[in-house]
């Protein structure tokens, strides 16, 4: 840690989320003839079906037929955004209202430069990702005060947040949020604390992993006014989950629950994992099929650390770290588990709450949770520029 506190200052900290960025971003346009839309991963079976909002000349993958996984996520944000910007109700074709519908921060921001056409729809996505992750390292850093800022180096260099990046999808902007949030907690900002913790909890809910916690520990300690100031985050997404309840009357919150079977996304990995080492044809696909195998050790490491003693404001961090390894642990093989992206996109959250937990009660466990981060971030980056193969794709041309 001595070599990292030398060279720690925000403006290095900007420069290497820069390069970083900019590296990885440049390495996946050149698989895609330097196309910016080759990020949002649109599927053939989504453009065909939102043809009026898909822009001409984007990069769309052909999948399988009758596959609507074909693609990414990142489509489905921007086709929402859309919807939005276009001040419309009519939900993109293929749209989940149960599971997709509640998660409208992200693409809210997104539509704010919507107005101005499709392609700045595009533009949205690449400048809320980056932004808020640099402000959210900036943010990170007065939270750990001048003798653990060094630790913002993690962050930085989280793999998590870098993959969410380079599908663009909620997940980072989502973890960015709600460090800006409880940046403006402890600076006693409560209305812009409000807004933005509820703007996290609409991006996506393990927003709740901090707030949750942070929210209990005030009531526990008969601080009633932070506990209902932290509780008063809720009310717009209530309000806004009412809405969806009483517009749609095929929305169910419970559709959530088909995400949730414990053990089975890691058991179902490893039988998966065994069972290809067995028949394996070619070290190529080693990558492929060992890469989930980190997350797991990584999950172990984590898991161990919650059982150390903690005291003070320590717990929040625990509670919320708890929270997020349950999610991984329940989170399903078939949505979750089967595809290295959907899985790794579950650890964002904990890097900054392992960060804040080191600061508070360092460990040996946190430190190698941290380093391993690394390690996976250095993976990723060498499987992004070089192993990783672009998807069969053509270039949209519109409306027929």
């Amino acid at each position: 840690m001595k070599i990292l506190k030398k060279i720690d200052h925000p403006i290095l900290g900007i420069l290497l989320i820069s390069l970083v960025y900019l590296v990885t971003t440049l390495a996946v346009w050149k698989k895609y003839k330097w196309n910016p839309s080759s990020l949002v991963h649109f599927g053939l079976e989504f453009a065909e079906r939102n043809r009026k909002d898909t822009p001409r000349g984007v990069i769309v993958e052909l999948g399988n037929p009758n596959d609507l996984g074909a693609g990414y996520d990142g489509q489905i944000f921007y086709y929402y955004s859309r919807t939005i910007s276009k001040l419309s109700q009519n939900w993109p074709k293929g749209f989940d209202e149960s599971y997709r519908a509640p998660r409208i921060g992200y693409p809210l921001l997104v539509s704010i430069f919507g107005f101005l056409g499709e392609w700045w729809s595009i533009f949205g996505m690449y400048f809320w990702n980056i932004v808020l992750f640099c402000f959210s390292y900036l943010a990170l850093r007065e939270i750990l005060g001048k003798d653990f800022s060094y630790l913002s180096f993690f962050y930085v260099l989280s793999p998590f947040s870098l993959g969410s990046y380079l599908v663009l999808v909620s997940d980072s902007v989502m973890t960015s949020l709600v460090i800006l949030a409880y940046f403006f907690f402890i600076k006693k900002r409560y209305v812009t604390f409000v807004f933005i913790s509820s703007l996290a909890i609409l991006t996506k809910e393990p927003a709740l992993f901090l707030l949750f916690p942070l929210g209990l520990y005030h009531l526990i300690n008969r601080n009633f006014k932070n506990s209902i100031l932290v509780s008063s985050t809720l009310i717009i997404p209530i309000a806004w989950h009412l809405y969806l309840r009483f517009t749609f009357p095929n929305w169910t919150p419970t559709r959530l629950m088909d995400f949730i079977q414990p053990l089975d996304g890691v058991l179902g990995y490893l039988n998966y994992a065994w069972s290809e080492l067995q028949n394996l044809i070619s070290f190529k696909d080693l990558p492929r099929i060992l890469s989930r195998f980190l997350l797991i050790i990584l999950l172990g490491i984590g898991v161990m650390s919650l059982f150390e003693f903690s005291y003070k404001k320590v717990w929040i961090f625990q509670l919320g770290l708890a929270f997020n390894f349950f999610m991984i642990f329940t989170a399903s093989y078939y949505h979750f588990w089967s595809v290295y992206e959907n899985i790794s996109r579950m650890f964002t959250l904990s890097i900054p709450l392992m960060i804040l937990f080191e600061k508070e009660n360092s460990s040996l466990n946190k430190k190698i949770y941290l380093w391993f981060s690394v390690l996976i971030f250095l993976i990723f980056i060498i499987r992004t520029i070089f192993i990783q193969s672009p998807q069969e794709y053509i270039i949209w041309q519109g409306e027929p």
